[in-house]
């Protein structure tokens, strides 16, 4: 009956729409709370016309009972939002260095809604959000990210029920170097942080009299944005390393 109604043609189209549209629902840049529905949904069938005949071949006939058409499309839509969930998380690096990077410098009273995380954040974590969305373009990074999406009918096949506890495990490990990588790019921060409140509290000692810390906050910021303006080539140039070598392992070696 399945047949009749649904041709071949369409429902490979829509078990692979299943798996992009879910990935493209979180995926950094793409998936962005301030990119209109219709323009991700346009960018989702697009890319759907290119897969399709690429990775037909790997695709599942028609099932005969609704029941396993339904299971076959919520799991290819848990893999396509677990894609899009992983990218996600890399970009946690960036949130979290920014944050750092604002209570050191004085700035963590400065809130801005940032459109990426959905939320007010640090001003300057949303600023290095953002620039991170910049730099992943730019650099052709975001590429990867769909060959990752392709690639993954090869890694996790249609039609099988994906391994929970691995998605979990690699959730996990993804989270965990993001923080990591978040925090190696605030480390000059946290020097910076110690160092100047050391001295500012050597300075109470030595002057109880003088008001240190409003004096010295005019030099705490400029000193911030100086070291920010320094350090930020290196620091992108790590966090697509970060991207690169993570979401490299949803790659098919060639």
């Amino acid at each position: 009956m399945l047949n009749e109604i649904v041709p071949g043609g369409v429902f490979a189209f829509l078990l692979v729409f299943m798996r992009v549209g879910g990935a493209m629902l979180l995926m950094p840049g793409i998936g962005e709370i301030f990119i209109p529905t219709r323009i991700r949904l346009f960018i989702a069938i697009g890319l759907c016309l290119v897969l399709t005949p690429l990775v037909g071949p790997v695709l599942p006939a028609l099932p005969a009972s609704p029941l396993r058409l339904f299971l076959l499309l919520g799991n290819e839509i848990l893999v396509g939002v677990f894609l899009g969930a992983v990218a996600r998380i890399l970009f946690g690096a960036m949130n979290t260095a920014g944050t750092v990077i604002a209570y050191q410098t004085g700035l963590g009273f400065a809130q801005f809604y940032d459109p990426s995380q959905g939320t007010q954040s640090a001003l300057v974590s949303s600023f290095l959000t953002m620039i991170a969305l910049v730099v992943l373009f730019t650099s052709g990074m975001h590429y990867l990210l769909l060959e990752a999406v392709k690639d993954s009918y090869i890694l996790f096949p249609v039609g099988k029920l994906p391994d929970l506890s691995g998605f979990a495990e690699i959730a996990t490990q993804f989270v965990a170097e993001s923080f990591r990588i978040g925090l190696q790019i605030a480390a000059p921060f946290l020097v910076y942080g110690i160092v100047f409140y050391a001295a500012l509290g050597i300075l109470t000692r030595l002057i109880p009299r003088m008001q240190i810390f409003f004096i010295a906050l005019p030099v705490q910021l400029v000193s911030g944005f100086v070291l920010l303006a320094v350090s930020m080539t290196i620091a992108f140039t790590w966090f697509i390393d970060h991207v690169e070598t993570n979401m490299a392992e949803f790659l098919v070696a060639r």
